[in-house]
């Protein structure tokens, strides 16, 4: 049978995958393993008194704060604790760790651990902001005091859990050179490493750790191992026997990240002439407990506020709330999808108020290459959207359908979005912080050897830098290997994170292949490192977010059709087109993979993933009642690209990882209006939320 996809490489993981053979955390064999069990908090918020500890059996053991030289897991900002230091902050905080040889023992144990405390009142609500960020363009009061009238719109985004298929996992051992070791379920080696040094006080050349297979992990897996695989560690150092931690599902939806909630308040300027003169915004995030990651998040979402769109005058800000909910951290999107979101839904919510068609609005608006970004940047290069839209027009047949179902009495809904995400870290991060490199090997038989600290958890990643650098040799696919990461023989690339895993790690392995070919000496040893240099047009300031935000964007569209069941108010999707512009396509069938998966991941976030926090503790705890799409929930999808390289990518890639998924709840909830008749104001947009749009308004 001739392939869909002619030019694309067969995974190198396949194989193993598709037979079983691939290891995964729990699968990995470790002799007289033991295994560790947490014993949680169960308050929100207050102080420990005292813990009771039960008579432990024979070989079984207890770790808690006092056994970590340094209680803190170091993330971007290190204020949570490896564990509970005194006091706890949120339902499920851990307070310290049972280890032993049977789980069953251990949550006996874990049950009959007695912890005083004296409570405190929990914060819920968005009061506290913890961390604030604001930035302005152009003069947004000069503009205001001409302004002929104002349109306000507030807009809700939920917690989202990542449900990935292999749930948190995490093994700390002894290695055959007598190294303290880590591998398990996770996006960056580097990270963990870290962690552990910083946690125990060990040197960059006691700790070592090892990436195995991944099951998924959509940024769930970026900075929570990090405290995992400290707590491991602490047990395993200490009594020098391999210590397993593998989470049950119940135990990770509970307890491990989740993207955060937003809160956003946008305000338009609207001319005698129906010109959008500027836009205001505030950009609210539920932080959880502790900072984590959240400042970096909302940068990306005060970033994205204005999606797609040119305006002349901004007034942006941002705050991260201080709650005792569970904390929240790196998701698919890192805050991007929340003020795309709310974006897309306003600037439609504009055009209807002011009687104008919402897509020419939207066109009248949109960036061209020499434009002033949002930051006070510039759009560098070519912007094919407008290319884009009309494909994806054609595709859906959106003229059509949107007329057709927008007459009264039709239970159907089509809805289009637009959207860009920017590639790699904020600013000069990947010149000035990550300062990435990778490296190339080739033996005496002129085998080649990859390494990176890229961590393929199901995208593919080892496939697609592989093909860059069997390509760029001139070299058969065979003749090259990618394994996963080593943190004692892999530099560090930086995380698997940011859609720069292409856009920056490809190219380096781009440029590292070139460079190797130009010294080749068959049947020698020779190895070459090539250092990440960033585009000398980069210039940003963290401090007033002013400049180019990103080196490059990569930009989409997606169109979603819905059917409304007027009698239980249940969506049904019928179909989505999508379009979009990731420079140029390294892997045809890994890239729409990618696409496809990230998209239905961005529907079940836009109307059905509902996941209600009430008192600090998660009403949805397994994936009976946390509903996500499943394959019967998968509607036909079709996915097109138009090329538009990059000259700082990979043969003109770009990132597409977390594009894929910013653009898939606006349009759901725009094909949901078209249905309805109303304005949808926050997702997930469920039965009981579009009842009550339809039967009560939501003005």
């Amino acid at each position: 049978m001739k392939s869909k996809y002619p030019t694309s490489t067969t995974k190198v993981d396949f194989a193993a995958k598709f037979r079983g053979e691939a290891l995964f955390s729990d699968d990995i064999p470790f002799k007289d393993a033991l295994y560790a069990k947490t014993v949680r908090s169960t308050i929100a918020r207050g102080k420990i008194k005292s813990i009771t500890l039960p008579k432990l059996p024979k070989g079984y053991y207890w770790f808690d704060r006092k056994d970590v030289k340094e209680n803190v897991v170091n993330i971007i900002f290190s204020d949570w604790p490896v564990f509970a230091d005194g006091r706890v902050n949120y339902i499920g905080e851990g307070i310290g760790i049972f280890v032993g040889e049977n789980i069953e023992v251990l949550n006996k144990l874990c049950e009959e651990v007695k912890v005083e405390y004296e409570e405190e009142t929990p914060i819920f609500d968005l009061k506290e902001s913890y961390i604030h960020k604001a930035f302005t363009k152009g003069d947004y009061e000069a503009a205001k005091k001409k302004a002929r009238r104002v349109i306000r719109r507030t807009y809700e985004t939920s917690f989202q859990e990542q449900a990935y298929l292999e749930n948190q996992a995490i093994i700390a051992y002894f290695d055959e050179n007598d190294k303290l070791t880590l591998t398990g379920s996770m996006q960056c080696p580097f990270y963990i490493k870290r962690a552990v040094m910083r946690s125990l006080g060990l040197g960059d050349d006691e700790v070592r750790v090892i990436q195995p297979a991944v099951g998924g992990a959509f940024g769930g897996k970026e900075h929570y191992p990090s405290l995992i695989g400290s707590q491991v560690a602490c047990a395993a150092h200490k009594l020098h026997r391999p210590v397993k931690m593998i989470f049950e599902r119940f135990e990770d939806i509970s307890y491990s990240t989740k993207r955060h909630p937003s809160h956003s308040e946008y305000e338009a300027l609207i001319d005698e002439h129906n010109n959008i003169l500027g836009i205001k915004a505030h950009v609210q995030l539920d932080g959880g407990a502790y900072k984590g990651c959240s400042g970096v998040v909302l940068s990306r979402a005060l970033i994205a506020s204005c999606n797609a769109y040119v305006f002349e005058n901004l007034d942006i800000v941002g705050d991260v709330y201080m709650t005792n909910h569970v904390p929240c951290a790196a998701f698919r999107g890192f805050g991007s999808p929340q003020t795309i979101f709310a974006m897309e839904m306003f600037i439609h919510h504009i055009a209807k108020e002011l009687g104008i068609d919402p897509l020419k609005l939207r066109l009248k608006y949109l960036a061209k290459q020499g434009d002033i970004t949002t930051n006070s940047g510039k759009f560098h290069d070519p912007i094919v959207l407008p290319e884009l839209i009309k494909k994806a027009m054609e595709m859906s047949d959106y003229e059509r359908k949107l007329k057709e179902y927008s007459k009264p009495g039709s239970n159907r809904g089509i809805g289009m979005s637009l959207f860009l995400h920017g590639c790699g870290f904020t600013g000069s991060g990947e010149s000035d912080i990550i300062k990435g490199k990778v490296k190339l090997v080739k033996d005496e038989k002129d085998h080649v050897y990859c390494y990176a600290s890229s961590v393929d958890m199901g995208q593919g990643c080892r496939t697609t830098l592989k093909k860059i650098v069997a390509k760029n040799l001139g070299l058969p696919d065979e003749q090259v290997t990618m394994d996963g990461p080593d943190t004692d023989t892999t530099p560090d690339t930086g995380p698997t994170a940011a859609s720069r895993t292409i856009i920056i790690v490809g190219f380096l392995m781009e440029k590292a292949a070139k460079n190797l070919k130009k010294i080749w000496k068959s049947g020698v040893y020779q190895e070459h490192i090539e250092p990440y240099v960033g585009p000398s047009y980069i210039h940003w300031d963290e401090s007033t977010m002013q400049g180019d935000a990103y080196p490059s964007y990569s930009w989409g569209v997606n169109v979603v059709e819905v059917e409304l069941n007027p009698v239980t108010y249940q969506i049904e999707v019928k179909g989505t087109w999508s379009t979009y512009d990731v420079g140029r396509v390294v892997d045809e069938r890994i890239a729409v993979g990618q696409a496809d998966g990230g998209l239905l991941q961005a529907l079940g976030y836009g109307y059905l993933e509902n996941m209600r926090c009430e008192n600090g503790k998660f009403r949805q705890r397994s994936l009976t009642d946390y509903i996500i799409p499943t394959a019967l929930d998968a509607p036909k999808m079709e996915t097109a690209f138009i090329d538009n390289p990059f000259i700082y990518g990979a043969d003109g890639a770009k990132g597409m990882g977390e594009l894929t998924f910013v653009g898939g709840a606006p349009a759901i909830a725009l094909a949901i209006e078209n249905a309805i008749k109303k304005e949808i104001h926050k997702i997930p947009a469920t039965p009981e939320y579009i009842m009550e749009v339809i039967n009560n308004g939501n003005n």
